[in-house]
């Protein structure tokens, strides 16, 4: 809505002493080049940049926008960037607040203030995946005709939570998650800047990791954590932020994992032997030190497919479907939902019945071809497609399973050096006690000889 008597008192007193706003709103950008990450939309001649009035103008005005992307990740700092940047009439609305009565009311001031004074409005309309059809419907007109350039925000997918018609009359951007070393700018630009903490206290290292691992790529969430943590120091009289304060503050414990040493591999190690073990708790206790660290979820759901395959096998046929279904979910949703999708996986694999045997199996033939036990494919098992295969004897005498009763055709199928190994050796572990009956049943109708 049009800025009030007590909102411009607000804003008269956050100018008079800027430490009665929270550090996050402290340390918006004031332009788009002070903006952190989202750098694929802030190029030359970019929708955003021509919302603010850079470019050449002319016929072509700037387009309404729709910016999708993560809490934390800088849409209403865009919006705000614009409203300071512009010399545009700017009006904000939030869809948890505002209903249509408050869309007319300013759709027909931004009507009056272009009839009368020629001025351009925009909007900028937060959360708007909270408006209804009804709503959002009421927006097209003024959209459509241009008397108000909107800028619209939603965590949601707009695909599903935005009408067609509106989506068609805008552009959308997409906010990418921000960057570890994007978080680490901001924190110390933060420190720094006479908006900011003004250098009144340091930030250590291992704090800063710790800070990082607490954002989750949420710039909102690091500067309320920093600010929180810098003013308990003050009242401790500290002149650096402790790790042992920030979890104070935070309520947080710092996890004991580096994501590129040591710790990395030793507790990813450890989730995969506790699955092969069947200890479903230290598993979930792993998990959650991975999560809780920052871990790459696809990292974690790569892992559990390959445990499916290695310890599980054949013992639960359902394991490694689950395991790929969890990366898939995982690649589509992230965290923090990625959580559930990974801690579901890990129980089922964990409680699975084991068998190594899948990879036993592999093991053993790869060795033996690595150490030259091959040989020649049998002539009755060669491509007989090409003109002049009969002439060489491929595909003679080869027997057509389907054409047996049983199914299967005592011939020999293995190279000569090889007709008689066996490399798949099942248990009688869960559903793989299916597969030892299955393979001893084919192993004599193929005629073979026990080695």
């Amino acid at each position: 809505m049009e800025p009030d008597l007590f909102t411009a008192a607000a804003e008269e007193r956050q100018e008079k002493d800027p430490t009665s706003s929270p550090l996050a709103v402290r340390m918006r950008p004031r332009t788009l080049d002070e903006v952190v990450g989202q750098q694929h939309l802030l190029k030359p001649g970019s929708p955003l940049r021509r919302l603010v009035g850079e470019g050449a103008g002319g016929p072509a005005g700037p387009s309404s926008v729709i910016l999708w992307g993560p809490p934390g990740t800088g849409k209403t700092t865009l919006a705000y960037v614009v409203s300071k940047a512009t010399n545009k009439r700017f009006v904000e609305l939030s869809a948890i607040t505002a209903g249509v009565k408050e869309v007319r009311a300013v759709i027909d001031g931004a009507r009056r203030a272009t009839g009368g004074y020629g001025q351009e409005t925009v909007l900028f309309l937060d959360e708007i995946h909270r408006f209804s059809k009804a709503q959002q419907d009421s927006l097209l007109p003024a959209v459509e005709n241009r008397w108000v350039t909107l800028i619209a925000a939603t965590t949601e997918n707009p695909y599903f939570s935005v009408i067609s018609p509106l989506l068609s009359r805008s552009l959308l951007l997409t906010l990418e998650p921000l960057t570890d070393d994007d978080i680490r700018g901001l924190l110390r630009r933060a420190l720094g800047d006479e908006r900011g903490l003004k250098d009144a206290v340091a930030l250590p290292e291992d704090t800063e990791d710790h800070l990082l691992r607490i954002a989750g790529g949420d710039a909102r969430r690091a500067l309320t954590a920093l600010e929180a943590a810098a003013g308990a120091a003050l009242d401790q009289g500290e002149s650096g932020i402790s790790l042992q304060t920030l979890e104070q503050t935070v309520d947080r414990a710092a996890v004991k994992y580096d994501r590129d040493g040591d710790q990395h591999y030793d507790v990813a190690s450890a989730l995969i032997k506790s699955i092969r073990g069947s200890d479903v708790d230290a598993a979930l206790h792993y998990l959650a030190r991975m999560i809780e660290a920052g871990e790459d979820p696809r990292f974690i759901a790569r892992r559990l497919m390959i445990s499916a395959s290695e310890d599980i096998g054949l013992a639960d046929p359902n394991a490694l479907p689950i395991a790929v279904a969890a990366a898939q979910a995982v690649a589509m949703i992230g965290f923090p939902e990625a959580a559930l999708t990974l801690s579901h996986a890990t129980i089922a694999l964990a409680l699975a019945p084991k068998s190594n045997a899948a990879t036993t199996a592999i093991g053993a033939a790869l060795d033996d071809v690595r150490k030259g036990l091959a040989g020649a494919v049998p002539p009755h098992l060669r491509d007989g497609h090409y003109k002049g295969a009969a002439k060489l004897g491929h595909a003679q005498g080869y027997v057509y399973p389907h054409d047996l009763a049983e199914g299967i055709a005592e011939q020999q199928y293995a190279p000569d050096a090889l007709k008689d190994r066996e490399y798949y050796a099942p248990t009688r572990h869960g559903a793989e006690a299916r597969y030892a009956d299955a393979v001893e049943w084919t192993r004599k109708h193929l005629g073979r000889k026990r080695s």
